[in-house]
């Protein structure tokens, strides 16, 4: 089955939008005269409301790689479909390299139930209540771009019940 990619790139221009560090790490380079130590954060953003992004900046100072970090993350904005009670509508598994991220929908008053990269992208997203298993890889640029694509994955009922010409009882149905 293929892979459903749906852009959703939203612009940036009007979003009231919250920014986290997610990480950064430090990187050398071996030259002539020693070592040239060189920066990369990973970031991401989103307006608490459903709308999140995620970025990576590369630098030689950190303020630099934090900053286009966040000017990248600002390009890449999806929106997505959230409960009333601050969950999503279905279990979905997304994947980046060899890291595997499991979100499923939570009851009111679970909160969110996640690990440390994840868990700042699910909070800037603006969901509340969210249990999350992180399997495989647990390098944050692999966390954070598995979350983001099954966040991305994720389809809101109103609409399947559209595409298919059906009530949205029946799409939860079997």
């Amino acid at each position: 089955m293929p892979k459903i990619r749906r852009k959703h790139n939203i612009p940036a221009a009007n979003l009231n939008l919250e920014e986290k560090l997610v990480h950064i790490n430090r990187v050398s380079k071996v030259v002539k005269g020693g070592r040239r130590f060189s920066f990369n954060a990973i970031v991401v953003v989103g307006n608490g409301e459903g709308v999140c992004g995620h970025g990576l900046g590369k630098a030689n100072e950190v303020s630099d790689a934090i900053q286009k970090g966040f000017d990248n993350a600002k390009k890449n904005l999806i929106k997505v479909p959230i409960t009333r009670t601050g969950s999503i509508h279905h279990p979905i598994v997304g994947k980046a390299g060899a890291g595997k991220v499991l979100l499923r929908p939570a009851s009111e008053g679970t909160g969110v139930i996640a690990g440390g990269a994840v868990k700042a992208l699910l909070d800037v997203t603006g969901i509340h209540n969210i249990l999350s298993k992180s399997q495989g890889s647990s390098n944050p640029h692999n966390m954070v771009k598995a979350a983001f694509e099954a966040l991305r994955q994720l389809s809101d009922p109103v609409e399947v019940a559209q595409r298919r010409g059906v009530s949205v009882s029946k799409v939860f149905e079997g």
